[in-house]
C-alpha cells in the first residue's frame, strides 16, 4: 500500500513547533522573532504568496512587516530599504519576493541582504555554508529544506546506504537538495536535461526527487520498486475534462502511475508546496535564536 504524503499535515505540525520555539524564546529571552517581506509591483500570484507569508508570520507569533512598493521604484529605492531593515535590530528575517519586476538586478538585491537575515537561503554566504557541510551555521532554501523534512520523516536522519537521485540542477532547488541528501550520508546523483538514459538513472534511485518543470515527465518504468519519490514539480496543463480553457495543476511525476509502484509519494498540489511557507517560519525563528546567542530549534 503506497503512502502518499500530506503535506499539509506536516507542514502544520512544523509551524505548531515553530509556534512553540517563538513563544519560548519570547519568554526566556524577551524576544519577539521579527519577519519584514517586501514586494515589488503588481504580479497577483506574487501578492498571493507575500500575503499568505504575511498572515502566517503573524499566526506564529512574530513582529510581521510588509513593503509593498510600485512597480516604478528603482534599483537604489529598493537597496536602501533593504540596508535600513539590515540594520533593524528587531527583524531576524528579510524576505525580497521573486521575481521582481524586469527592471531590476534581482541578484544584486538578494546578495545585499545580510546573510544572517536570508531566511530565503539564497545568499552566497548560506549556499557556501550548505555546500561545505556546515547546516548548523547557515540557512537552507526553504524548499528542499521543507522536501528533506519528508524524506527524513520517511527514512530516519541517516541516509547511509540510500541511493538518491535529484532530477534538475538549479541553484533554488536541485542543488541544495542534493547537499541535503549528501549530508545525511546517502550516494547522490545530480541529473538534469543532458543526462545519458535518464529512466536507467533514476530507476536505481531509492529516493527520487524531481524538480525540472516538465508536467508528468517521471513515468512508473523510471521508478525503482518501494521507492519515495519527491514531486517539487507545479505544472499548469490544459484539462478540457473540466470544460473548455480550464486547467489543473499537475507535478514532475505522472502521479497515478507512479503512485502504483513507490511506497511513499508527494502529491502535487498539496505536497511540498504548504512546507515551502513553514521551513520559511522555521528559518526565520532559526535566525531569531541565534541572534539571541541561543541554541536553534530543528526542525
Amino acid at each position: 500500500m503506497t503512502t502518499v504524503i500530506d503535506g499539509k499535515q506536516v507542514a502544520a505540525s512544523v509551524i505548531d513547533a515553530v509556534k512553540t520555539a517563538s513563544q519560548a524564546l519570547k519568554d526566556q529571552a524577551g524576544v519577539k522573532t521579527g519577519l519584514a517581506v517586501v514586494i515589488v509591483g503588481n504580479d497577483p500570484a506574487s501578492h498571493a504568496y507575500v500575503s499568505s507569508k504575511s498572515k502566517m508570520a503573524k499566526e506564529c507569533g512574530f513582529t510581521s512587516v510588509q513593503h509593498t512598493l510600485p512597480e516604478e521604484t528603482t534599483q537604489e529605492e529598493l537597496a536602501a530599504l533593504v540596508q535600513s531593515l539590515n540594520k533593524d535590530e528587531s527583524l531576524h528575517g528579510i524576505l525580497v519576493q521573486l521575481p521582481l519586476p524586469k527592471h531590476f538586478n534581482s541578484e544584486a538585491i538578494i546578495q545585499s541582504i545580510l546573510p544572517e537575515k536570508d531566511v530565503d537561503g539564497l545568499h552566497v554566504v548560506n549556499a557556501g555554508k550548505l555546500a561545505t557541510g556546515d547546516l548548523d551555521g547557515g540557512l537552507v532554501s526553504c524548499t528542499p529544506a521543507g522536501a528533506m523534512v519528508f524524506v527524513k520523516r520517511t527514512h530516519g536522519e541517516d541516509l547511509s546506504g540510500l541511493n538518491a537521485v535529484v532530477i534538475g540542477r538549479s541553484n533554488l532547488f536541485g542543488k541544495p537538495m542534493a547537499q541535503l541528501l549528501l549530508a545525511a550520508n546517502a550516494t547522490v546523483t545530480i541529473a538534469h536535461s543532458r543526462t545519458k538514459d535518464l529512466a536507467a538513472v533514476c530507476r536505481n534511485a531509492d529516493i527520487l526527487v524531481a524538480a525540472v518543470g516538465r508536467p508528468e515527465m517521471v513515468k512508473a518504468d523510471w521508478v525503482k520498486p518501494g521507492a519515495t519519490v519527491i514531486d517539487v514539480g507545479i505544472n499548469r496543463i490544459a484539462a478540457p475534462e473540466k470544460g473548455e480553457g480550464k486547467s489543473r495543476l499537475v507535478g514532475d511525476v505522472a502521479f497515478n502511475e507512479c503512485a502504483e509502484v513507490a511506497a511513499v509519494i508527494t502529491p502535487v498540489p498539496g505536497g511540498v508546496g504548504p512546507m515551502t511557507i513553514a521551513m520559511l517560519m522555521a528559518n526565520t525563528v532559526i535566525a531569531a535564536y541565534r541572534r539571541a546567542g541561543k541554541t536553534a530549534p530543528k526542525f
